[in-house]
C-alpha cells in the first residue's frame, strides 16, 4: 500500500477529483485547505494569506491511501490534471503505508482501505 500525498492549485481540485473518481476501486479522497509557500515564497501566488507580514499561498491537499497496482494511475491522474505549466503547481509526494486499521471493524491491511 502507499499514501499519496498532493499539494495542488485550489481552482485545479475539480478536474483532479473528476478524473480520480473514474478509477474503479479507488478508496476514497482526502481533501484538506492548506497554506505554505515553496522557492517562490509565495511571491507569485494566484492566491494568498499573509499572516503576520508572512505571505502563504492557498493550497488544497490531497491524502489518497491505495493498494501498490493504483499507484501509478493515481499519480498520472494527478500530474496531468493539477498541471498549468506554472510555477506553484505543486508536488506529489508517495509513501509506503505500514499499517492501515478500519476503526469500525478491525480490519487491517489493504482490507481496510
Amino acid at each position: 500500500m502507499k499514501e499519496i500525498k498532493a499539494i495542488i492549485q485550489p481552482f485545479m481540485l475539480s478536474k483532479v477529483i473528476d478524473a480520480l473518481k473514474q478509477i474503479e476501486n479507488l478508496p476514497g479522497v482526502t481533501v484538506s485547505e492548506v497554506k505554505g509557500f515553496g522557492r517562490s515564497r509565495a511571491r507569485d501566488a494566484v492566491e494568498k494569506y499573509v499572516d503576520d507580514s508572512i505571505e502563504y499561498a492557498k493550497k488544497v491537499k490531497l491524502e489518497i491511501v491505495v493498494p501498490d497496482d493504483l499507484t501509478e494511475a493515481v499519480i498520472q491522474i494527478i500530474e496531468r490534471r493539477a498541471r498549468t505549466g506554472n510555477a506553484g503547481d505543486g508536488k506529489i509526494f508517495v509513501v509506503r503505508m505500514e499499517e492501515v486499521v478500519r476503526i469500525r471493524t478491525g480490519e487491517r491491511g489493504e482490507t481496510a482501505v
